[in-house]
Order: structure tokens, then sequence, then C-alpha cells
């Protein structure tokens, strides 16, 4: 298994380490260069800065991606770090070196987080073999004995808490069927299920095909609140209306994948000529296949909240 030892703001961390949330936006303050030191499910570790030389927590990894700043802040909130939208701002323009802006849309590079995890002080784990020039963080592996001597003193501090250790077998498994690698995320929280169901469908309207990142959203087929997860297979991203008549029954989605529309929208409104043109088109899908619907989500859905 692969660890990745990052350098972490120490206001990030400070704040996170109170709020202690579910999920956290590890930032990056530009979108310059792609992450791909981890795959899901494996562990990323907070180290302050100089002289600070100690790891202070971590979280599992679960996905890559830039995004602009008001996606982010909308997506993630406190999550990310920041009591407000103003104070994150502020800290990635200090980084960027550049002047404050309310309105400049930054994108970041965001690594998404999965159970985060804060050490105590007297926890501290003084970081195996680190050169004073690294800028960004380094990489390990279980394989090798600095890797092996850090995971074990991560996993002893776990042991101490309620966080389970995500174990790298569980990060990826086999389709013994068929053969094919598939990727199993760690458990998401809802705004890791924003972004990745977002990217999962090329930021386009799975309905409309529309590109404007600011007027979709990611839903959820079964809502969670009814007993849904999230996990991307029971979400659609949809452009804000069509989320509003999914989630109210006037639109769905067959499990054969296609497009459904109530006639109580002419009904009800004497309207939506918009919507019935793409009754029975087939969505747009994500791939891998382990992205789409889950025909036992949109099954739930047809049945318990669309009426014809």
């Amino acid at each position: 298994m692969r660890l990745f030892v990052a350098i972490t703001d120490g206001d990030w961390y400070r704040y996170l380490s109170r709020l202690k949330p579910d999920e956290v936006n590890f930032w990056q303050p530009s979108a310059s260069t792609q992450f791909r030191a981890l795959s899901p499910g494996e562990p990323l570790l907070f180290k302050l800065h100089s002289p600070d030389d100690f790891i202070v927590g971590g979280g599992f990894f679960s996905h890559f991606t830039m995004l602009p700043i008001s996606f982010v802040w909308g997506a993630f909130g406190e999550k990310n770090g920041a009591a407000s939208e103003l104070e994150m701002r502020l800290r990635v323009q200090k980084y960027r070196r550049t002047q404050p802006t309310d309105t400049a849309d930054y994108m970041l590079g965001c690594v998404l987080l999965q159970s985060p995890f804060f050490f105590e002080l007297d926890q501290w784990i003084h970081v195996p073999s680190w050169a004073k020039n690294i800028v960004r963080g380094k990489g390990y592996s279980t394989d090798e004995q600095d890797g092996k001597t850090l995971w074990d003193e991560v996993r002893q501090r776990l042991g101490a808490t309620a966080i389970e250790p995500i174990a790298a077998a569980d990060a990826n498994t086999t389709d013994q069927r068929f053969g094919n690698a598939i990727t199993v995320l760690p458990r998401l929280g809802q705004s890791a299920f924003r972004v990745i169901v977002t990217d999962s469908y090329d930021r386009r309207c799975a309905l409309t095909g529309s590109h404007v990142l600011h007027v979709l959203e990611a839903a959820h087929i079964k809502p969670y609140a009814l007993g849904g997860t999230h996990e991307p297979s029971n979400g659609i991203l949809l452009r804000q209306d069509m989320h509003t008549l999914f989630d109210r029954g006037y639109v769905t989605v067959t499990p054969e994948y296609r497009v459904e529309v109530s006639k109580r929208l002419k009904e009800e409104f004497d309207n939506g000529k918009e919507y019935y043109a793409v009754h029975g088109q087939r969505i747009y899908l994500p791939n891998p296949a382990y992205l789409r619907p889950s025909v036992e989500a949109l099954t739930w859905h047809n049945q318990n909240k669309f009426s014809p």
C-alpha cells in the first residue's frame, strides 16, 4: 500500500481538528498539476510546516479534481478548513501571491479525503527520512521499511479512535465473473458525493446535456434521508430545474436509462414543452460502468417517486 505525507497549512489543520468533520478537501492553491500519488482508499497524512516536522493526522483518498473556488466552497463549506468563503479566498490568495479579490473564481486542485483523523499533541509522529527541500510532500510504500513503520504507527494511534483504517485490499477488488478490475471508493460524505458525481458525468446534465457547471447538481436517486447512500451509483447529475422535477416525481429515469416525463406537468401547469422534448431519450452515462446509476436505485425512484 502507498502512503503520501503532504505538507499541510497549520491554520487549515487547526480549524479542522476542532471541527472534526467526516470528510475534508485538502485543496491546492492552484490547479497546475494532477495528484496521482494515491489510489482510492490509500492514506494521505498531514505534516505541518517546519519546524513542526511531525505527522499530525490524515485521511483516506477518494478523488482528485480541479474546480473553481466558488464551486469548491459550495460543495465543502467549512470542510475546506475555513470559517467562510472570504477566509478561504484570503488564504488561497496568500499562497498564490495575488491581490485580494472577492470575484476571481480561481481554479483549485482538490484532494478529497474521507474519514479524516487528527492526533493529539502527544500522538504526533516524527517523519522518517524527510529532506528539508521537500515542498509538497513525499510518498512511501508499506513494502519498504520506512513506510511500513510509519503505517504501523498510524494504525496504532487509530486503534484508540473510532476511525477504522482502510486496508489496501479494500480499495481495489476484482469482479470474479468477468475478471475486470473495479475501484471501490471509501465510504463517501455528502460533499465528495457531489464532486465525484459531477466529474463522473463530465460536468454535463445527464438529461439535457447542459455544461453550465454552476447550475448542475448531484441528485440522489434514492434520498439519503430514506436510506439512500452517497455512492456514485445512487447519484445522477442534473440541471437545477431537472433536479427539482426529479425529486418531486415529475421526471424519472428508467432502468434502461431512458427519460420519462410525467403527464402531470401538462395537467397541473399547462406547460412543460421543453421537458417533454427529452421524453424517451437515453441519458448521458458515465464511464466506467460502476459510476452509472444502479438499476436498483432507478427502480426505487420509478416505483416510489415518479407519478406517470
